[in-house]
């Protein structure tokens, strides 16, 4: 294939080889096996076991390293030639300051230098172009050299340039006789370029300078440009500044400037040696030498603008030597995350694709048309060579640094590790005391994709393995052994530019070649793609380079083996001729092996001892050579002591070991004695030897190595005649042994014929060992272990195998002797199994004395068949026998399985189908059992006990069965048990209830008593929810049955606290704690009503005792107030400071009002014939209990009745049902006492007196008060949205929630609360004088029925009556209406939100929420706040208990007696007026014992 084609033709594949565990084991075994056919190909690929996956040890976090940078057309030899001719060129036109633009033809830039080597005939036409004119050399030469890197050189001539217009090309006959219309030399010489036409109309007002490159050194080996030195620079420099030219970059440093005449005849031109007509002479600004313009060639027409340079100068520049070409190392530092990232990113890009999924076929395409592409600079970097002493090798290593796990420490000390291979017993690098780094330590290799190794040798032709840790593909090629001269001539032929500047080029691993043009000149290449976890070896002298696929992790080191010997030696020679350094001397490594020949492997020694006898040959000569030159001082000289460099030929820089010349008058050198002549040019007796063995030494370790290598010859002839018996005498195993362990000392060589010493020794002693266990065997008796006895075929056939054994053993007659034993016992069998039916005794006796021989006969095992036959019938009659314990399912099948076992009869033949019929009949029943147990649909008793009676006929024991019989046992227990908790004195509790139905449903049978419990219980359940919801708050952190019971623990304040804490968080759930009764108590009516009486003393006492306590802490409201122990702390956990501060009327604590749920001033404050006037502020909504006071919802009397009506048609008991009863009669109590207490004289005056204040309040006008108008309902929500309807004053609904819409509210809900703040001033108090014996019982009243969670109508009058009685609390009310006023405000912003969000919809066009129909929803829905949760529980209670609405205040226009006679003080159960009446008829459910029922009514 021809270099530059687009299609690259992969090589053939190398030999790829898969050893087993067994080759596997010996590293340098196998290789040396493989070497006849991998040599042949240079490199071979090896996949180990699939389950040999050593773990990588690299320490990932520490691992940092600096990659080389690689551009890859650089790589390239022939690539880079043309690169480097390509920079001559452009250096010549750079000097004289132009740059270098090739043409492109065909869209491919321009080949200049394969132009240059076509062979065209010379231009011999004497015609010319009349129309031809002299390029502008003078005008290109006038730049000064510009300082651009040879890379950035490269990539500026790749830029495109304007191409010349049609009026350029008409008006210039050369351009239009080209046609060529890319940008190049003769383009700037023509002067055609499209951006300097319109500069070349200025001429007159002054040249413009063309662009300027700049060229400056680099250390990557490329062709540089000097710059002018520092002198001429500041020269131009300074002359530019003062230039009064237009030239904006530069000018000419012309000598008319100067004004000094004898300055001016300084100046000679160095072509006519004239100094005349100085106004055109130029003055070279590199030499200082002088030209006249006429007299160059071609002479310029003109002075030159700018630096100008002589052509000598010119021709100096470009005859420079380039210097030689190398990597450089990157600037940065990579960890391999950060390596891997930058990889994969630059190749995922590349290829557009991910880069598991690039085709490596691709890649490898791609690669070598970026390698020989002079237009692409692909730059990849590459982070080779990592020492592994440094950064850790990725294998395991056994050091002290880290302790390693058995499996690494099994890696750490295998062969194929890359630190242990170069040390193995038969590698010859182990000979070496030095840690060569990258031949005995190993080298990492971090790659990329493109990233590549360049064609190279192992140093001194060694071998080399590489190992692919992880990562993408590593691609090879590889040439063979026998090819290397023939490679290096090709390349030398092809690029013979880069070798004369450098001729070990190849020995730099900078450059490569296409294979394909390798292989187009006849050097054999082959390739291979090296995956993740395999091993690439190259062999001697094989040249070898390749490419990395991707992002991976590589680890190499060199071997040498003892056939590398002779390649070695080779390899010095070569080196000298090179006159290159050596890594170690060869002739040193010769010689120490050759010291310790004991220590060496057989085929080791042998080799050494060839190389050895040819380098004593050699150094014979060599000494003779110089004893005929008359050199006969000598000295004996260590020359493994000193270093290398102190010990190097000055000529060929070979490392010297066996002799040197050295001179006394020049003792800085020395010479090997291949060139004694090229010492010094001293007298031969000033120069003397210097030896490190004498000649007489040397035949002496010859000798030693020589009968290392023979002692393997006389052990052989004697292990060969005493294994074939050849003087017939066999030998001892002693003997044997003897022979083996003398193989093993001297380290013989694993040959066939210590293999078959080895094979004779195993099967002697084994035959020995089993002599041995036949004779204990016999001798153990019974009690030998089992398994150990033959047959008697293998008892003869091991008696032959002895007698045939090449060795001596006594045993042979001992298992003589048993053999006849064995012999003269089958003889007797045999008797005895023709004489059938003998005696069971009989043949019992027979089968132990064959037992005890330790072998097996084969009539021992018909004795044995019938012994077994009559036992398996005998325990089958003894299983079925009626008197026999009844045998599990098991048991009868392990009883079939053994008859299966047992030799057929006809006894065992009946047997068998009867155990057979039985386990079927039983397993029927079993089934059935088992459906019933199992069966969703559950069978009645009566049906379980007909199962059980037919299975008690079956002699088997059966599980299901069993289990059947246990549960019906437990379902009549459980209907015993429900009998009597339905005939109890009292009715059942739902706890027990709840667990017999648990209990019932468990049970595999059909009760019908289970579905009326299920119903009871679900009743009762039904009736608990219902209370629940009655008394429960929304997200009430109590139960109900805390709510109906009193608050015994009241009194502490801390304790209270800190349980309602506990029950906000879901921590406290004791119910029956409260009353201190345990679960049993609560069973017991009359325990529970005790302790509900106690309970409501307890609470009474223990909340005056709160109130003291807390009216003795400081007011929140006070400036002076600080924290203490002593301060009141609200619900959130803070202290209550300043104004926004509430105190509970009942426990005297203080609270937040945004944390708790405040009281509204007015229902409404729009006056009417029954509303208050707005000035009777006792009538004002200003009474507050904390959210720990009121603890539920505190629902009507009348509701709660109802609720015991409910419970009363319950046949089961509840403890919620019982405390609600003592509740209930509490409450009628407290209603009786308070109903008694407003009756009396006093109080009825007071009542009567405030209800003539109300009248006059009502009568009189207020002129501050806006005009009313008639609106309508509050019940009807549509005309409550009119706007023309509303009064100023209606910013409230009648239960004091806001409505939604903002825009419908508005106009009222400032004046309402702007009218209440208004009045504040005019409210004066107390308007009622209250006597202390009529406060007193009042105050005592009000504090009971606030501890009730009942609502009552004449709590509310007490209420008003006692709050007229004192000076109306401005603060409270200040404060109740800025809540009032944030609340409001709050639920503004909410409404307009939501009629945004409406507003959104309707405009997208989806089904919007309907305004009328928004309007008609009720008011919970669209109200928001605690009152307005309160509300919407209201009517959520309604609901449930029949329409009960919330409680109206008590009216008190009229006479007072009236209205309580016709509103708040009517008795609430009927016409009886007694407190303790309406009671009478509840108390009996609490006492007298459950009537009988039919079980058809219970349901």
């Amino acid at each position: 294939m021809e270099p530059g084609s687009d299609d690259f033709l992969p090589p053939p594949e190398c030999p790829v080889f898969e050893p087993s565990w067994a080759e596997f084991r010996d590293p340098l075994g196998y290789i040396a096996k493989i070497r006849p056919i991998a040599e042949k190909s240079g490199i071979c690929k090896i996949r180990p076991p699939a389950d040999w996956q050593p773990p990588f040890a690299v320490e990932v976090d520490n691992f940092r390293f600096t990659p080389r940078i690689q551009r890859l057309n650089e790589l390239e030899a022939q690539t880079r030639v043309k690169l480097n001719y390509l920079d001559q060129i452009a250096k010549f036109w750079e000097i004289q300051g132009s740059s270098l633009k090739i043409p492109n033809v065909e869209r491919r830039i321009l080949d200049l230098y394969s132009l240059s080597k076509c062979n065209t005939r010379p231009f011999d036409n004497e015609e010319k172009d009349k129309e031809y004119k002299p390029h502008s050399i003078p005008l290109r030469q006038s730049v000064q050299p510009s300082k651009f890197n040879s890379y950035g050189r490269r990539a500026k001539r790749l830029q495109p340039d304007p191409e010349p217009t049609e009026e350029d090309i008409e008006k210039n006959p050369e351009l239009k006789k080209l046609q060529i219309y890319g940008a190049g030399p003769k383009m700037m010489g023509l002067g055609l370029m499209a951006k300097d036409k319109t500069l070349r109309k200025k001429d007159k007002e002054g040249p413009e300078c063309p662009p300027t490159v700049v060229v400056k050194e680099e250390s990557g080996g490329d062709v540089k440009v000097e710059s002018t030195s520092p002198k001429t620079f500041l020269e131009s420099k300074e002359e530019m500044s003062h230039s009064p030219e237009p030239c904006t970059k530069m000018t000419m440093r012309l000598r008319r400037n100067h004004s000094n005449a004898q300055f001016i005849e300084s100046y000679v031109c160095r072509m006519c040696s004239r100094g005349d007509e100085d106004d055109k002479l130029l003055l070279c600004d590199g030499c200082d030498d002088n030209y006249h313009i006429f007299c160059l060639l071609p002479p310029l027409p003109e002075i030159p603008k700018g630096v100008w340079r002589c052509p000598k100068c010119v021709m100096a520049e470009c005859k420079r030597p380039p210097e030689a070409f190398g990597f450089e190392q990157a600037t940065r530092e990579y960890t391999l995350q950060s390596f891997g990232e930058m990889a994969d990113s630059f190749k995922a890009d590349y290829f557009n694709m991910p880069v598991h999924m690039v085709p490596t076929e691709l890649v490898e395409k791609e690669f070598w048309r970026l390698v020989n592409s002079i237009e692409e600079d692909v730059t990849v970097e590459y982070g080779a060579d990592i020492h592994s002493k440094e950064f850790g090798s990725g294998f395991p290593v056994s050091d002290s640094k880290r302790h390693l796990t058995p499996e690494e420490e099994e890696y750490a000390t295998s062969g194929w590790n890359l630190n242990v291979m170069p040390v193995l017993e038969q590698s010859v690098l182990c000979h070496i005391n030095a840690d060569i780094s990258g031949m005995k330590v190993p080298w990492l290799y971090v790659g990329m994709v493109f990233s590549a190794f360049c064609w190279h040798i192992e140093d001194h032709w060694s071998y080399s393995i590489n190992y692919l840790h992880w990562g993408e593909p590593k691609t090879w090629y590889g040439v063979p052994s026998l090819a290397a001269e023939h490679l290096e001539e090709v390349m030398k032929k092809l690029t013979p530019e880069l070798f004369d500047s450098q001729p070990d080029l190849l020995h730099q691993l900078v450059t490569l070649m296409n294979p394909n043009t390798l292989m187009s000149h006849g050097v054999p290449v082959v390739r291979t793609n090296q995956c993740a976890g395999e091993f690439v070896i190259t062999f001697p002298r094989a040249y070898h380079s390749g490419f990395n696929q991707g992002y991976n992790f590589a680890e190499a080191v060199n071997f040498c083996t003892a056939d590398w010997l002779p390649a070695g030696r080779q390899c010095i020679e070569h080196y000298r001729r090179l006159r290159r350094y050596c890594v170690f001397s060869h002739e040193e490594l010769i010689c120490k092996m050759a010291a310790c020949p004991e220590k060496l492997d057989l085929n080791l020694a042998a080799a050494v001892h060839k190389e050895m006898f040819i380098m004593v040959q050699e150094e014979r000569r060599l000494r003779k050579a110089l004893l005929e030159k008359g050199i006969t001082e000598a000295e004996r000289e260590a020359f493994e002591l000193l270093p290398d460099d102190e010990r190097q030929c000055i000529k060929c820089k070979t490392t010297c070991f066996l002799s040197a010349l050295a001179c006394y008058d020049c003792p800085d050198g020395l010479v090997c004695l291949s060139h004694i002549n090229d010492l010094c040019k001293c007298s031969s007796s000033r120069q003397y030897l210097r030896y490190r063995y004498t000649l007489d030494e040397l035949p002496a370790m010859l000798h030693k190595l020589k009968v290392r290598a023979e002692s393997f010859d006389t052990w052989a002839n004697k292990v060969r005649v005493a294994l074939e018996v050849e003087d017939g005498r066999k030998r001892s195993l002693e003997e044997l042994r003897a022979l083996e362990s003398e193989a093993r000392e001297r380290r013989f060589p694993n040959s066939e014929l210590l293999q078959q010493l080895k094979n004779c020794l195993s099967e002697a002693e084994a035959c020995v060992s089993r002599a041995l266990g036949l004779v204990s065997g016999q001798e153990a008796g019974p009690h030998r272990v089992a398994g150990l006895q033959m047959t008697l075929a293998e008892l003869r056939a091991f008696l032959d195998q002895m007698n045939n054994l090449p060795c001596a053993m006594h045993q042979i007659g001992d298992v003589k002797g048993i053999l006849e034993q064995v012999e003269a016992y089958q003889a007797e069998a045999r008797e005895a199994l023709a004489s059938l039916p003998s005696s069971p005794g009989l043949l019992q006796s027979l089968l132990e004395r064959g037992q005890l021989l330790g072998v097996e006969v084969p009539e021992a095992q018909q004795l044995q068949r019938q012994v077994e036959q009559a036992r398996w019938l005998d325990e089958v009659k003894r299983t079925l026998a009626p008197s026999a314990r009844r045998g599990t399912l098991a048991v009868m099948r392990g009883l079939l399985v053994a008859g299966a076992s047992v030799a057929p009869s006809p006894a065992v033949d009946k047997a068998r189908a009867e155990l057979q019929e039985l386990l079927t009949i039983a397993e029927r029943w079993e089934e059935k059992a088992h459906l019933c147990l199992e069966a969703r649909q559950k069978h009645p008793p009566a049906t379980l006990e007909a199962i059980i009676h037919e299975a008690e006929n079956i002699p088997v024991h059966l599980p299901n069965i069993q289990a059947l019989k246990e549960a019906l046992a437990k379902a009549r227990a459980w209907i015993a048990d429900v009998d009597e908790i339905q005939n109890g004195d009292h009715y059942p509790c739902l706890d027990d209830l709840e667990g017999l139905v648990a209990v019932g449903r468990d049970l595999p049978v059909g009760l019908e008593e289970l579905r009326q419990l299920e119903l009871q219980v679900l009743t009762a359940h039904s009736w608990r929810e219902k209370a629940s919801k009655t008394f429960l708050k929304r997200n009430s952190c109590y139960t109900l049955l805390e709510v109906l019971c009193p608050c015994a623990d009241a009194g502490s304040d801390s304790t209270k606290r800190s349980r309602w804490m506990e029950k906000e968080l879901g921590l406290y759930k004791s119910d029956t704690e409260l009353l201190g009764l345990s679960a049993q108590d609560l069973r017991d009516p009359g325990s529970v009503i005790v302790a509900f009486k106690e309970g409501e003393q307890k609470e009474k006492e223990g909340i005056l005792q709160l109130r003291r306590t807390n009216s003795a802490k400081p007011s929140p409201l006070a400036s002076s107030t600080t924290a203490s122990s002593a301060t009141s702390v609200c619900v959130c956990g803070q202290v209550p400071a300043g104004v926004g501060a509430l105190q509970c009327d009942l426990c005297q604590d203080w609270f937040h009002g945004r944390c708790v749920s405040v009281p509204r001033l007015l229902s409404s404050p729009r006056p009417s014939p029954t509303s208050s006037p707005l000035l009777a502020w006792w009538e004002w909504d200003t009474k507050f209990l904390c959210p720990l006071c009121m603890r539920s919802r505190r629902p009507r009397l009348e509701t709660i009745l109802a609720l015991l009506v409910a419970l009363q048609r319950l046949p089961v008991r509840l403890p919620e049902g019982e405390a609600l009863q003592c509740l209930t009669e509490r409450a009628i109590s407290w209603q009786g006492r308070a109903r008694q207490a407003l009756a009396s004289e006093d109080v009825t005056a007071l009542l009567g007196r405030l209800a003539e204040l109300r009248q006059r309040l009502q009568a009189e006008p207020r002129p501050e008060e806006p005009p009313t108008y008639p609106s309508a309902p509050a019940s009807d929500p549509l005309r409550e949205g009119s706007g023309k309807d509303m009064p100023k004053v209606q910013g409230l609904l009648e239960n004091g929630d806001s409505v939604t819409s903002p825009e419908k509210v508005a106009p009222g809900e400032g004046s309402d609360l702007e009218l209440l703040s208004s009045l504040l001033p005019q409210l004066t108090g107390p308007v009622l004088e209250l006597p202390e014996a009529t406060r007193a019982p009042l105050e005592e009243l009000m504090l009971e029925g606030d501890l009730l969670e009942v609502t009552l109508d004449e709590n509310h009058s007490i209420w008003q009556l006692l709050q007229a009685g004192q000076p109306p609390d401005m603060e409270r009310i200040r404060t109740l209406l800025e809540l009032e006023k944030a609340e409001r405000h709050g639920s503004r912003a909410r409404g307009r939100a939501l009629e945004r969000r409406r507003r959104r919809k309707v405009d997208r066009g989806g089904e919007g929420d309907d305004p009328a129909r928004e309007e008609l929803e009720p008011k919970r829905v669209r109200s928001s706040g605690p009152e307005a949760e309160e509300a919407q529980e209201e009517e959520e209670l309604e609901e449930e208990t029949g329409g009960e609405g919330p409680p109206q205040p008590l009216p008190t226009t009229g006479s007072p007696s009236t209205q309580e006679n016709q509103n708040g003080l009517e008795p609430a159960l009927g016409a009886t007026s007694g407190p303790s009446a309406p009671f009478s008829t509840l108390t009996p459910r609490l006492h007298v014992p459950c009537p009988q029922q039919p079980p058809q009514q219970q349901l």
